[in-house]
Parts: structure tokens; sequence; C-alpha cells
């Protein structure tokens, strides 16, 4: 028998929900919960839990289907200058499904679990696997905590604790049209091997803190939101192992959910 794999399993997901909500249309995706997401980003660098992956210009498109807590995605990295020697090639594709619901008999609190897929078509790098869960917390700043561990490449573990606050309707311009507010820090801590097959460094370490901000415009279903955000690598030890520990970085996000 064949073996399938998660990405294997996650294509097929995401297949079916889009067959499912082109059969149904638009109608039975509004009784039924069903939601398609289209979001295109464009940044001025490529920075994942602190790490300069480009130093330059690259473009972000993903599709999403949500039903009933379950996500389906499909997240691409495609670089748009020569600076990995790759432009107009995505180097990253990255599929995932996840589940969040509130925690029962728990006000105020919800998780999240799921799996990440990560290929990386155009570059040396092996593809790998992650699986996590998280809590929300509905409090003041609304704190969460998110845990992930690779299962098939590295076998180590990211942590990752944020805050963040957002003010829906900034100011109104009409009845669909209106500007907000979202502001959020993160700080991302690392097992031994995390460290180890990352940076060489075979210890715990703080890795990384990050801030942002925008302001999304929203025009009816359409979403468009400028931002910017600050990152750096907390440990010396690790800020000695990268190239560019410290980053700033602008975006503009285009999205749409119908």
């Amino acid at each position: 028998m064949a073996k399938v794999t998660i990405k294997g399993w996650l294509r097929v997901i995401l297949f079916g929900l889009t067959v499912l909500s082109s059969w149904r249309g638009s109608v039975y995706a509004d009784e039924q919960g069903l939601k398609f997401a289209i979001t295109a980003d464009y940044f001025t660098k490529y920075i994942w839990r602190g790490q300069n992956l480009n130093d330059e210009s690259v473009f972000q498109p993903s599709v999403s289907l949500s039903r009933n807590g379950f996500t389906a995605s499909v997240w691409g990295n495609l670089d748009l200058t020569d600076e990995n020697q790759n432009s107009g090639e995505f180097t990253e594709l990255d599929y995932s499904i996840d589940y969040s619901a509130s925690v029962p008999c728990i006000n105020g609190v919800s998780f999240s679990v799921g799996a990440l897929y990560y290929d990386f078509p155009h570059t040396d790098s092996e593809p790998t696997t992650e699986v996590y869960g998280g809590l929300n917390f509905d409090l003041p700043l609304t704190p969460y905590i998110k845990l992930y561990r690779d299962v098939q490449v590295i076998n180590g573990s990211y942590l990752q604790v944020g805050i963040g606050h957002s003010i829906e309707k900034l100011r109104q311009f009409s009845n669909n049209c209106y500007c907000g507010l979202q502001i959020g820090s993160s700080i991302g801590y690392g097992s031994s091997q995390y460290n180890k097959d990352y940076f060489d460094i075979d210890s715990r370490k703080l890795n990384d803190w990050t801030l942002s901000a925008a302001i999304p415009f929203c025009i009816g279903a359409w979403t468009i939101k400028p931002s910017i955000s600050y990152s750096t690598m907390l440990s010396d030890t690790i800020r000695k192992a990268t190239e560019k520990s410290d980053n700033f970085w602008a975006g503009l996000t285009v999205s749409v959910e119908f």
C-alpha cells in the first residue's frame, strides 16, 4: 500500500473543500458557515521567527477554506529579486490544517491544534513537518501561547508567547468602509535541538522578539492592510550565529473573504 504523507492528506482535504465550495455556491456557504479567503501579501523582507530568510522584496499569496472550526490553507513565498538567486520563483510552499474552538467549560479560553508541511522548491532545503497546539485568552491584550514541534527533520520545539490589541473601527467612513488598528508583540523560545539545527547552538535559548503594527482598511468584503514590523534576536550567542539579527520591514496585505 502506498504511504500517504501529511502533505498528501492536506492536499486532499483542501481539494475536497474547494470542490464542495464550488459545487454548492455562495448561498450554501453562507448557510453552512463555509468560508473561502484569498490573501496577497507584499513584504520588503521575509523574516521568519527572527531569521532573515530574504533581505529583499517578496510576494506571499495564500488561499484558505474554513468550516466548523477547521481551516485548510496553502501559503507560498515568491522571491521578487535575485537576492537568493530565485527571482520569480516560489521558494516555499506551506500546507496546513487547523482546528480551533473554545475550551469546554472554561469561559474566555480557546485552543487551536494543527499541522504544517513545509516544502522548499528551487532550494536545497529539505521538506519538513510541524505539529502545534496553542491557547488564546480573552483578557486585556489578548495573550496567547503556542508550541510548535518539528516531527520530521529537526525534532525540536519552538515556543511563542505573545500579546496584541485591536481596534476594529478606529475611524468609520461609511457603513461598509472603515479603518482599524492592530498592534502585537511576541517572544520566541527554542529547544536545544531546535537551536542546534538552526544556529548550531546546543542549548535552550530565547530566540526572537517581534513587534508589529498595522492599519487595516475594510471596504465591504475586502481588507487592505499596510503594516510595519521589527524583530531582534535576544540571545547573544544566537545573534553571533545569524548574519542579520535586527530587522525592520514593511508590508501591504490585500485580502477578501467569501
